[in-house]
């Protein structure tokens, strides 16, 4: 490894990425790998939506004529379909609008403007709250609570999850922790997937906090980018055997299944929950867009149905993360500049780079056209205490764009890398 190499030969790895940055610099690049989209390839596999739900066919199921008002629960057959793929009884799941999101974002309000089941006032009444933030974790979790004012505790993630003698020591003693993120599948960015221990322990858990919440982002439950169909424990099963049923909100979407603009979100809960959450949503909206719902249920047809659409997804956006993963290795390996997950689904991969560099490669991936989400953003509101991760995003792309950037990401790790250990000589 380079790590152990003099002066004189720090030099020469130096002056050699310098080189390679200014021959980039002078391509004109722009390249971008900040968000996690589908590219248009992957959209176009579900044009069909565009013919659907066809000419006349305006009822669902049950009768009820999607055109018009009603229905806050969503329609049954879309709900039957992501069930069994979010591991929500059909009664307890409700489809609604596009974004889960935006359901995130609605639980919060909803927790801080009305009493929560099993508690006795409203968040916004019970002085300063906290959320745990496991981190590297998701940066729209976290402008969440930020908007809110919300302190956020960061709590590390391993390999299986977030560290839970963290977590389990600090909702045992603080009843103003009333909540916890977690994306339990594929997590953004580290791809990890949440152990069955893990689960189990969010599950049965003792907390300070009668209303503690686990916002279970499934947002990545079929994104799978092997032959490997990955699972994670039924945690709503779990809470509600561990006497916490009200325990668990869960909330997923077709965002990144069919179109990231015009899909469906979906919201689970316990049923007392679900009895919460509509008794507030019906203060806001008479019902969903049931259309749209009969549509997906049409095109997607079954819970096979969905992973065999998916299959066509990784399909096409597997062997960008195999690109990315390769040139990693080629560039990075036995230099001690960097190390990097290895998903197994989702959309992302996490770069760690040396401490107090990562901010700086951002910078100069910048400088030469190549646009990195800031390298602060795994972190509540923005800042990573020890500057080392970078979140690359390879689906969107074009596998020739997505090469050219990472082998320039990877140029300027080298360039930052090198330069910090001259100093450090």
């Amino acid at each position: 490894m380079t790590t152990d190499l003099g002066a004189q030969d720090l030099t020469a790895l130096l002056d050699s990425a310098r080189q390679d940055y200014s021959e980039l610099a002078g391509r004109g690049l722009k390249l971008d790998l900040t968000r996690g989209k589908p590219a248009p390839d992957q959209l176009d596999l579900s044009n069909e939506l565009l013919t659907l739900p066809g000419e006349g066919v305006l009822k669902a199921a049950d009768g009820t004529d999607t055109r018009n008002y009603g229905g806050l629960n969503g329609l049954p057959e879309l709900r039957a379909i992501f069930a069994e793929l979010l591991q929500v009884p059909v009664a307890q799941l409700l489809a609604s609008g596009n974004s889960s999101l935006e359901l995130m974002h609605d639980a919060f309000v909803q927790a801080l403007l009305s009493p929560l089941p099993g508690a006795q006032s409203r968040w916004v009444d019970q002085g300063p709250i906290k959320f745990l933030a496991p981190v590297p974790g998701y940066d729209r979790h976290f402008s969440i609570c930020e908007r809110f004012g919300i302190e956020m505790i960061p709590v590390p993630m391993t390999e299986t999850g977030p560290d839970m003698e963290v977590v389990t020591r600090l909702v045992a003693a603080d009843a103003s922790i009333k909540g916890i993120w977690a994306i339990p599948k594929y997590s953004n960015p580290t791809g990890v997937t949440y152990s069955d221990d893990t689960v189990r322990q969010l599950a049965e858990m003792p907390t300070a906090a009668p209303d503690f919440r686990i916002f279970w982002d499934n947002a990545y439950s079929v994104h799978h980018l092997t032959d490997e169909r990955v699972e994670v424990a039924d945690v709503l099963a779990l809470a509600t055997a561990a006497g916490h049923a009200d325990r668990v909100f869960v909330f997923g979407s077709t965002s990144k299944i069919t179109f990231a603009g015009a899909g469906v979100g979906f919201f689970g809960a316990s049923e007392a929950n679900v009895k919460w959450w509509l008794g507030n949503l019906s203060k806001r909206s008479i019902g969903p867009d049931k259309v749209n719902h009969l549509r997906h249920a049409a095109f997607l047809g079954s819970a096979e149905g969905v992973l065999a659409h998916m299959d066509k997804h990784r399909a096409l956006i597997a062997p960008k993360f195999q690109a990315t993963l390769r040139i990693l290795s080629e560039q990075l390996d036995g230099t001690g500049l960097g190390t990097w997950t290895e998903p197994k689904g989702g959309y992302f991969i996490t770069l760690e780079v040396p401490e107090g560099t990562a901010s700086d490669i951002v910078a100069r991936a910048a400088e030469i056209g190549v646009a990195l989400t800031p390298a602060g953003a795994a972190h509540p509101l923005g800042q990573d205490p020890k500057d080392s991760i970078i979140r690359i995003a390879p689906t969107f792309p074009t596998l020739e764009n997505l090469e050219a950037a990472v082998l320039a990401l990877t140029t300027c790790v080298k360039l930052v890398g090198y330069e910090q250990r001259l100093k450090q000589q």
